[in-house]
């Protein structure tokens, strides 16, 4: 029943991140860094603590009560998988739904798998597993195969994109994603990928204060509630520095006062984008604590997501007018990182 309620809370999360950045779409007049930022004031400031005071009321003493340690280093992790949340945006917005989440939720499946195990190796803690031990054991390559699979996954996935590029004239282009640009989205796709596989690590370096809720008697379900706290103020910190910078360097300051703009319906999406980009970890958490927060969680997490923002894709017609050999390349690509996340979750559990 565990495994049962783990699987449907991380679809739920899954379904949730796969469809946050669609009210983003019917915001009007507003340069990317300004939609993108009240958003995430509502993802990243506003709806986590409204979340944790809800589930884990003394959310707030649980933290400053914390050595500075876990605190310090779980900010550390927000603040990288910031730039990695950052760029999923840019990422997104280059390559279009399909193939950016397929690009960046790949590798952010495979280095979300591979760095708490990388860094048990160099900090032993009693019942992780390092990747030493992975790689001595049956279960452990196995995941180990799924990551090099997942990859190859991705390498299919780039493929598919440049022959969509080859494939649609300018306008097309500009029809399904209106700035497609398949070198750039790439570069950034990968670099989100990996920085965003840190949130999985900003986790388990905040489990001490994840403990702390569930022995004051709160539901272990909601346990991560308080570190995603710690985890979003960083992630908010990297995305407030650019977007400002945006808005100064571009001169979109103007963009939240514009009154031939629908400044009400555009704070309204931009919102509802926010929330449902949190409520991705929010549902994250309560699967995690039913199957533990391994490479099953994750991975399975990642599977719900690509899944997701393919079908949105193929609703927003992003691949209306390739060859039929484009769009068989990228159905093999995303069944290829679908595979990898089959085999990393059956090594897991061995």
């Amino acid at each position: 029943m565990n495994a049962l309620l783990g699987i449907i809370f991380h679809s739920i999360g899954g379904f949730s991140s796969g469809s946050f950045y669609m009210p983003f779409k019917k915001v009007k007049g507003w340069a990317w860094e300004s939609y993108w930022i009240v958003g995430g004031l509502f993802s990243w400031l506003i709806v986590p603590p409204i979340a944790a005071y809800l589930t884990i009321p003394n959310f707030a003493e649980i933290i400053s009560g914390a050595s500075s340690t876990v605190t310090n280093f779980t900010f550390l992790m927000g603040l990288l998988w910031g730039i990695g949340g950052l760029t999923y945006g840019l990422g997104v917005r280059y390559l279009g739904m399909s193939l950016g989440n397929s690009v960046v939720l790949g590798f952010c499946s495979a280095f979300g798998a591979l760095v708490p195990a990388i860094y048990y190796d160099f900090n032993p803690t009693e019942g992780k597993t390092t990747l030493t031990q992975m790689l001595h054991s049956t279960g452990g390559q196995l995941v180990l195969f799924g990551v090099l699979v997942c990859i190859i996954g991705i390498a299919i996935s780039g493929r598919a994109g440049i022959l969509k590029e080859r494939d649609l004239t300018q306008e097309q282009k500009l029809e399904s994603v209106k700035e497609f640009s398949l070198v750039k989205g790439l570069i950034i796709a990968i670099i989100s990928g990996i920085l965003s596989s840190f949130f999985n690590f900003g986790i388990e370096a905040g489990k001490p204060m994840a403990d702390v809720a569930v022995e004051t008697g709160n539901n272990p379900l909601f346990q991560n509630n308080v570190t995603y706290i710690i985890v979003m103020w960083g992630g908010l910190t990297t995305n407030f520095l650019w977007c400002m910078y945006l808005n100064f360097k571009n001169k979109t300051f103007g963009d939240y006062t514009n009154t031939s703009t629908p400044i009400g319906k555009n704070v309204m999406f931009s919102a509802l984008a926010g929330t449902m980009w949190f409520l991705q970890f929010f549902f994250y958490g309560m699967g995690e604590s039913k199957l533990g927060n391994g490479a099953s969680s994750w991975i399975l997490h990642m599977a719900t997501i690509i899944l997701t923002a393919n079908i949105w894709g193929l609703y927003l017609k992003e691949w209306t007018g390739v060859s039929p050999k484009a769009f068989r390349t990228f159905l093999v690509g995303i069944a290829t990182i679908m595979l990898s996340i089959v085999l990393v979750g059956i090594g897991n559990a061995m």
